[in-house]
């Protein structure tokens, strides 16, 4: 009588297998996030930067700030409002009107996000 066995895997290289793709995944899952943590607040970065200049161009075209990030939009100095990356939402942003001493009218000279919580490098978001 012949007494081979069938060939397959048995359940403890099944085991080992499972624990290698674990470990790995375990050192590969922390480094991912990371890298989308840091791809949002340079998105943000940028975002900031983009709707600031439009503020600026604005300004300096109508000697006037805009009085929302809408009327940025609908002057064509945005195409459009861009999401915030960390709140996932457009309507999140925080418009901050000028000094009382400004010398140019309008409602809206600066922006910020909206967004709770601290960067990766300990300020708020709100403060950027």
């Amino acid at each position: 009588m012949n007494n081979r066995r069938s060939p397959g895997f048995t359940l403890i290289e099944l085991i080992v297998v499972m624990a290698i793709v674990a470990l790995l995944v375990s050192i590969a899952a922390p480094r991912y996030l990371q890298s989308v943590e840091r791809a949002r607040e340079a998105t943000l970065r940028t975002s900031l930067m983009v709707m600031r200049d439009a503020i600026d161009r604005f300004a300096a075209d109508r000697a006037r700030y805009p009085d929302s990030l809408q009327e940025l939009v609908a002057t064509r100095y945005l195409r459009t409002l861009p999401e915030d990356p960390i709140t996932g939402q457009r309507s999140g942003w925080v418009e901050l009107a000028p000094a009382a001493d400004s010398l140019l009218p309008g409602r809206l000279v600066d922006v910020r996000s909206g967004a709770a919580g601290r960067a990766r490098d300990g300020a708020l978001y709100a403060e950027w």
